[in-house]
């Protein structure tokens, strides 16, 4: 098929959103061009080199549910039993509680999980079950939103059943403290991840670093289809201009500005940059309005890289009451031996304390928790503290479209049933993509 002559879309933005738009309508024969302003590609989900290893700005766990993501990188050329580690669902958090899921169908594989659990007594399993049967009468669709504490406490799950069960999950998959996370936008992850297929549960965790898992790829597929995909080069406005679209972008390696004219615009950047564009064009400044009156959440990781020869029981594994949450063996998952990633989500005292002291504090926990004795070779802590949007209750998120026909927004904080996750990035940008490409059929 050849190429549509009449358009030309440009996306601001190479993160997952940017670059499933860009991947999609480059396969409808629609040529883009993509303007990345970091030096890399890969947005809030990138790889970065630190004591010239090859780590990832924040740890991100893939779910089989995950289907629009997982397909765009075997899309792409990428190979899903080759790239990832595959976990069947469970929850260890070390010395505390134990769930895995046995090979059962679904829901009866969760149900079995957590009957069969460690380290609650039986009454609490046959609650946290009851509740799930609940959600699933309910097809996980509630009258109103309401927060996930308030849900939990509707439906008789005690403090330690929310703590050791519930808070871990809604942390891990909406980054936001259970007293004002939408339990609306949990119940869609769990609808999605433990009511359709067993596989859908199982977590992911990738052998390779962000920006070559996806966008690196991505941005070969969409050279084959002679677009264009610029990195350290900013879009500086956004303007009007009859039909279509003239950006002012600038390369950090040039001094002058460039003008340029597109049919479209899909700006898949992040809330603040959105924000900046879309504040200067008069039928966007209220978009622009909402788009800035959106809270965000955090995430730490803290790399710390032991000698070769230490590793964790699990490739995964959380900690109770610690700073550190979660622990990822890059060892065990990437080869990388002795480095593991530290990851604490959501806001909380840790941002109180300084990077040295933070990396500190986790590897005094790993030596209380687990013996590990050795004395971490160096550290790295990466504070994304604008990792996510803060998914709160009732929370109104920008639509994919705007009163400029041709101006599209992408990005996991648009409107859809999703939290701030890889999935909800792409489903976005893939979105404004067929909504482009509609108008040449």
């Amino acid at each position: 098929m050849s190429q549509n002559k009449n358009l030309h879309v440009a996306i601001i933005g190479g993160g997952y959103a940017g670059m499933a738009a860009a991947v999609t309508l480059a396969a409808s024969n629609v040529l883009v061009t993509v303007f990345e302003s970091a030096k890399q590609l890969g947005g809030r989900a990138r790889g970065v080199q630190h004591n010239n290893v090859q780590i990832d700005n924040g740890q991100h766990i893939l779910l089989g549910c995950y289907h629009h993501t997982l397909q765009l990188i075997e899309q792409v050329g990428g190979n899903i039993e080759h790239d990832f580690v595959r976990l069947p669902l469970q929850l260890i958090l070390h010395n505390r509680f134990e769930l895995k899921a046995p090979h059962l169908p679904a829901p009866l594989h969760l149900l079995a999980g957590l009957l069969r659990s460690k380290g609650l007594v039986f009454g609490k399993r046959l609650r946290a079950a009851r509740f799930m049967l609940m959600l699933n009468r309910i097809n996980f669709t509630l009258p109103h939103d309401i927060s996930v504490l308030e849900l939990l406490r509707m439906h008789d799950q005690d403090d330690e059943l929310i703590r050791i069960l519930w808070e871990p999950i809604c942390i891990s998959a909406l980054n936001t403290p259970i007293h004002i996370a939408s339990a609306q936008v949990l119940l869609h992850v769990l609808r999605d991840s433990l009511n359709g297929l067993r596989s859908n549960s199982d977590m992911l965790l990738p052998r390779i670093d962000f920006t070559a898992l996806f966008p690196e790829r991505a941005t070969e597929f969409v050279n084959q289809y002679k677009g264009t995909v610029l990195t350290a080069c900013s879009v500086e406005a956004i303007n009007p201009h009859g039909k279509e679209i003239k950006l002012i972008t600038r390369s950090t390696a040039e001094s002058n500005a460039h003008t340029e004219l597109f049919s479209h615009v899909i700006c898949a950047s992040s809330p603040i940059s959105a924000a900046r564009l879309f504040r200067t064009v008069p039928q966007l400044a209220l978009i622009a309005e909402q788009i800035a009156g959106i809270s965000h959440q955090p995430i730490y990781t803290v790399y710390l890289q032991y000698p070769e020869q230490v590793h964790l029981p699990q490739p995964m594994l959380g900690f109770d009451q610690c700073f550190a949450q979660w622990l990822f063996d890059k060892g065990q998952i990437a080869g990388q031996h002795g480095l593991i990633a530290a990851v604490i989500s959501a806001q909380g005292s840790h941002q109180n304390l300084k990077h040295e002291l933070l990396a500190q504090k986790v590897a005094q926990e790993i030596y209380e928790q687990l013996g590990i004795m050795e004395t971490p070779l160096w550290h790295k802590v990466i504070a994304e503290k604008s990792a996510t949007f803060s998914c709160k209750t009732n929370l109104p998120r920008p639509s994919h479209t705007t009163p400029l026909a041709n101006v599209l927004l992408a990005g996991d904080y648009t409107a859809g049933d999703y939290p701030a996750t890889l999935e909800g990035a792409v489903m976005s940008g893939i979105l404004c993509a067929k909504a482009i490409a509609a108008t040449i059929q």
